[in-house]
């Protein structure tokens, strides 16, 4: 496993791969062209805010499994194109919280008591003791715009230190909201109550220039402080407003272009404190976020869900423990729904039975639709399989029930291409040991691996043994038979696991006997055909 690291992260984030035998390349600061070179035969890539990677990375990187940013913020990573090719992003939005939310209550601090400006007339030899007149956070509002891990932290703090909280955030619920002392309102209604507002949200086309001239007038009288991504806030707006004075100050960590060039209009405002992107610039924090990139990298390219990954499903380590059997059980079953559909799949089901269907289920179905598009030219994995299927116009649906016949738990994947539909439906036995039991409703025992033959015939006297003196004749030995049929002398299915995989003559032989329905061969998890 080969890792590039494009961006400084802590040690411990190399070591942790290292410790895992994976080879890490250290290359920083590479232009364009460097670092589709270096890219070409990674499989993981870590970033912080140096790298922007766009398509043409992605183009470059045939093995690329994942890009993990060391920190929050991804807007310097193409989300689209990693989806489109498989490819998962994860970030670190642990790691850093604590160092951001002090940041920015350190920040409020300084914008309301002049300290950076007090600090530098002192130095100077100017004692300006009268020139300053702080103000108190307690019992004054803080505003909160975005109230996701860093705003609840820094929501937190300033509860505690007396300030009513009030915060805008659409996507958090009230009870969430009133857990960390704070009351949901409307953005305007947020800037009309606060004293001090501060900014939490990532930089995305609805947030960009998210508070500019006319939501800075609603904050006349306030402070604003933004340690969250430089463009949510209109710069020079706001240097505008608190230099005539609609605002009393304002405290900035973070800006639309970093390095901030020296004619930004922040830098020349006396009421504006500025600091040059430090939110996370803790040692706890780097460390932090070096070691969680590291893990997702880890748990991507072994094929685990990521637990930060911003566009693939993900569940908790201890959720996919219980559910790692069925992973590749789902993928296999739709591998062969797919296979005895013969046809491009225009729909596809699938339903979750017994005691599965209270689980997280998300990964299953990506697993599921992976399985179901092995065989086409359509080059999916669980990242990309929900976006493919979308595209190619497949629908997907789930089910669940929490009762099944025959089971303690049971899924069915059913693939149909609007006329036709086949169902496979697979289970777990005692030792986690997978297996199919039902094909398009024939109960069957079969061992969903390897190289499968799956025969339907008129159930009369000879078959399977027809079937059996032909593949011994080509020396296909038979590891597996597991028969079923519908009526007596109806139709029957057979499933037969074998060592080697059948060419087309063999097959060819055995659907010229007029008792054969069909007969079909599989290469399941991974076999070559």
């Amino acid at each position: 496993m080969k890792v590039l690291v494009t961006d400084p992260i802590a040690d411990a984030g190399i070591e942790r791969l290292r410790a895992a035998d994976a080879e890490v390349e250290t290359k920083y600061e590479l232009d364009d062209a460097e670092l589709l070179d270096a890219i070409a035969d990674a499989e993981g890539l870590i970033v912080r805010s140096g790298t922007d990677v766009t398509e043409s990375v992605f183009e470059a990187a045939e093995n690329l499994v994942v890009v993990a940013r060391a920190g929050i913020g991804v807007d310097n990573v193409d989300i689209e194109a990693a989806t489109k090719h498989g490819v998962v992003v994860a970030n670190a939005p642990e790691g850093n919280v604590r160092a951001a939310a002090e940041h920015t209550v350190a920040m409020a601090f300084a914008a309301a008591r002049s300290i950076p400006q007090a600090h530098s007339r002192l130095v100077e030899g100017e004692w300006a003791k009268g020139e300053f007149l702080g103000t108190e956070l307690g019992g004054k509002t803080l505003g909160v715009v975005g109230l996701g891990r860093v705003g609840q932290e820094v929501a937190r703090r300033l509860d505690a230190l007396g300030m009513d909280v009030v915060a805008f955030d659409p996507y958090i619920g009230e009870e969430r909201a009133a857990a960390v002392g704070a009351g949901l309102v409307e953005l305007e209604a947020c800037l009309d109550q606060a004293d001090f507002l501060t900014v939490h949200t990532p930089l995305t086309p609805e947030t960009e220039g998210l508070i500019s001239d006319a939501e800075l007038d609603r904050l006349a009288g306030g402070y604003l402080i933004n340690c969250a991504r430089g463009g949510v806030v209109d710069e020079a707006a706001l240097a505008a407003a608190v230099a005539d004075g609609t605002l009393r100050g304002a405290a900035v960590d973070v800006f639309a272009d970093e390095p901030v060039s020296a004619d930004n209009p922040l830098l020349s405002v006396e009421n504006v404190t500025v600091t040059p992107h430090l939110g996370a610039s803790t040692e706890a924090a780097q460390e932090n976020v070096a070691v969680d990139a590291a893990e997702a990298v880890l748990a991507a390219v072994e094929g685990r869900p990521v637990a930060t990954a911003l566009n693939a499903p993900s569940i908790d380590d201890r959720a996919f423990d219980r559910l790692r059997p069925y992973v590749d059980l789902v993928r296999t079953a739709g591998t062969l729904a797919a296979h005895l559909l013969t046809a491009r799949p225009a729909s596809v089901e699938v339903a979750y039975e017994g005691d599965l269907a209270d689980e997280d289920i998300e990964f299953l179905t990506a697993s599921a639709l992976t399985g179901v598009f092995d065989h086409t030219e359509w080059q999916v994995n669980p990242v990309n399989a929900p976006r493919v299927a979308a595209e190619r116009g497949v629908d997907v649906t789930e089910s669940r029930s929490p009762r099944t016949e025959d089971f303690q738990s049971l899924v069915r994947i059913t693939v149909g291409d609007g006329e036709d539909e086949v169902a496979v439906e697979g289970t777990l036995f005692t030792e986690n040991e997978p297996r199919i039991v039902r094909i398009d409703g024939y109960r069957v025992d079969a061992i969903p691996a390897g190289h499968v033959l799956v025969a339907r015939n008129r159930d009369e006297p000879g078959v399977i043994g027809f079937i059996g003196t032909v593949l011994g004749e080509e020396g296909l030995n038979i590891a597996g038979m597991f028969n079923a049929r519908e009526t007596r002398g109806g139709e029957a299915l057979t499933v037969y696991n074998l060592d080697e995989p059948i060419d087309d003559d063999t097959l060819h032989a055995i659907e010229a006997d007029e008792r054969i329905v069909e007969a079909q061969y599989v290469a399941l998890n991974g076999q070559d055909a």
